[in-house]
């Protein structure tokens, strides 16, 4: 029973080896020479590879936040989990339990030293469990809004005249990813009217496409992902409606980013960097190089 109980113990604790986390410490993260950044696969304009070189919004912030503190940029690629929850303890500060190495089965699992395009929402970085009335995201601090981020449609003006109201939606096909809020939304609103016209694609490219073959009509995605749609396919017959979005919720957000909590002095260093090129209208440049629409975060638009 004693030599039971031993190897339990043992068990233990090299399992709370594997766990350990190797989100890091600024001083640690300067010493280094590299930060981690995690960005999110495949996830344009965002973050995505061209011939396996990373591109995007998000990878290029990245790499001036690494050249401000005069470090090498090292990308840590997220894949999506069920929800947010799940990405910020997998990719900020626990780790994946599949990541890690499989010749050292003690060695520290993988996460970032800071993560992209994480919403930058008191209610949501405060969120309590119901059952516990804990914190959700205890460990983590959001932090560093850097664009404001909204819907959008593009359609073919050679099919619809224009789409001031999503009621249009009732007459035209329309495209969404699936499980997005686009999907939720355009097949529950307006008491399910546009149900039967909602198309389902495993990306907002893949819709866009569809709408360029005849498929669908119109596209539903983020601003930034419609206007990078738009730039890339440069053709006039595709345009931005002029529609609101009654009854969705929120209508716009501000997306940030997120560290460890027990390392806010990483946080507020690149904070400062945010801060600057926010101001300075760098970030608004970042945007525009992608053909994209660019709106100050909520906190920039106080009163002078």
């Amino acid at each position: 029973m004693l030599r039971n109980k031993l190897c339990a113990f043992l068990i233990s604790i090299c399992l709370g080896f594997s766990g350990q986390i190797h989100a890091r410490a600024y001083d640690d993260v300067i010493a280094s020479g590299h930060l981690v950044v995690g960005v999110y696969h495949d996830f344009p304009p965002y973050s995505y590879l061209v011939e396996e070189q990373p591109k995007g919004v998000d990878v290029e912030l990245g790499a001036a936040i690494a050249a401000e503190f005069n470090l090498e940029l090292k990308l840590h690629w997220i894949t999506p989990d069920e929800n947010l929850e799940d990405d910020l303890r997998n990719n900020v500060w626990k780790g994946h339990y599949l990541d890690k190495d499989a010749e050292n089965p003690l060695a520290m699992k993988k996460v970032a030293d800071v993560m992209m395009r994480v919403p930058y929402d008191r209610e949501f970085a405060y969120r309590q469990d119901m059952q516990t009335g804990e914190m959700v995201n205890e460990q983590v601090v959001m932090f560093g809004p850097y664009q404001r981020e909204s819907w959008r449609v593009a359609f073919d003006a050679e099919k619809i005249d224009a789409v001031k109201t999503m009621a249009v939606f009732q007459y035209y096909p329309i495209g969404v990813e699936i499980d997005s809020l686009p999907d939720f939304y355009l097949t529950s609103a307006f008491q399910g009217r546009m149900r039967k016209n909602v198309h389902h694609y495993t990306n907002p490219g893949k819709a866009f496409a569809a709408m360029q073959t005849g498929e669908v009509d119109a596209v539903m995605a983020m601003r930034s992902e419609i206007d990078d749609l738009l730039f890339t396919a440069n053709e006039p017959r595709y345009q931005v409606a002029e529609n609101g979005f009654p009854s969705i919720g929120k209508q716009k957000w501000d997306v940030g980013m997120a560290v460890k909590s027990s390392y806010r002095q990483l946080g507020y260093a690149v904070e400062e960097v945010v801060e600057k090129m926010v101001r300075s209208g760098e970030m608004e440049s970042l945007f525009s190089r992608y053909g994209l629409t660019y709106e100050l975060p909520e906190l920039y638009n106080v009163p002078q």
